[in-house]
């Protein structure tokens, strides 16, 4: 039977040669990802044999799995899974699942499960080099606002730790002047531990000062092979401009080797998904969930 326990920073380089071999492009196959956000949905972590399996649950506490990364038999792989929801009475369901793996479970599979389209996690992919050109018509708005930020005496930089504190203080700020529950509870924690295994997760940020004050954080990471995911992004909102001045200089900053930039989901917040819409990515990394019968 397999064996669920929390995710630690001693995991990494054991998650991280899973994920390498997968090279899955979907934001929830990072380490630090994994260890930030392990909160929001009771994340427990366990390896079978040479591969890497997240298991989460939901407000009913019903497990369900993220497609598993690594190398081996999947048939064998899944019947352990299924193993595992029988003995607690559930069906087996399988999440983050993109059109790349769906042909695995068509194939070895057939006609055992359903497939639900899940848009809300789809992943807003992006070119590199549109973020940071921001060239063409469909982008004047962004260059018009980067334009109005420049008004402003500001001054960008890569996170170091001297930035560290200012920076938590920062979004320490910003999240006691929101509505708190589960989900923004969850967000802080992830901030937290983003900055207190910083290097060991090997994260890189960006920090927009104005008047010598932090007006912006972000952070991000390589994901895969050629691409970059930018995993939090926060600004003061009363800098017009602020926003799209932060993602650009970050992204020309960190992502010139990389071909695309993944920016996570929308999780169905409307606004959310106008904004990241609004940068015309490249294409959605659609989701699917496969529930077996």
């Amino acid at each position: 039977m397999l064996d669920f326990r929390d995710i630690d920073i001693s995991d990494r380089n054991h998650i991280n040669r899973c994920l390498a071999v997968s090279d899955f492009m979907g934001c929830e196959y990072t380490f630090a990802n994994n260890m930030a956000w392990r909160r929001l949905a009771d994340s427990k972590i366990a390896f079978y044999k040479d591969f890497y399996i997240v298991c989460s649950h939901t407000e009913q506490n019903t497990p369900y799995f993220v497609m598993p990364s690594g190398s081996g038999d999947y048939t064998e792989l899944f019947g352990e899974l299924k193993q595992y929801t029988d003995s607690v009475g559930v069906p087996l369901t399988v999440t983050g699942v993109t059109e790349k793996s769906l042909s695995l479970f068509s194939e070895l599979f057939p006609d055992s499960y359903t497939i639900g389209y899940d848009r809300d996690s789809s992943d807003y992919i992006y070119l590199a080099r549109d973020l940071i050109h921001l060239d063409g018509k469909k982008y004047h708005s962004k260059r018009n606002h980067l334009k109005h930020f420049s008004r402003y005496d500001y001054e960008f930089s890569v996170i170091t730790e001297k930035d560290f504190d200012d920076c938590i203080y920062f979004c320490t700020m910003d999240y006691n002047g929101r509505p708190h529950n589960h989900s923004s509870v969850a967000e802080q924690y992830a901030v937290n531990t983003y900055f207190t295994y910083f290097q060991e997760m090997g994260l890189t940020g960006g920090v927009i000062r104005i008047d010598g004050k932090v007006t912006a954080v972000t952070i991000g990471e390589r994901l895969n092979s050629d691409t970059f995911c930018v995993h939090i992004e926060k600004a003061d909102k009363s800098f017009d401009g602020i926003y799209p001045a932060i993602n650009n200089m970050f992204v020309t900053s960190v992502c010139s080797g990389y071909r695309y930039v993944n920016r996570e989901e929308d999780l169905g917040i409307e606004g959310l998904r106008r904004s990241k819409l609004s940068y015309y990515p490249a294409f959605l990394l659609d989701k699917y969930v496969i529930k077996f019968k």
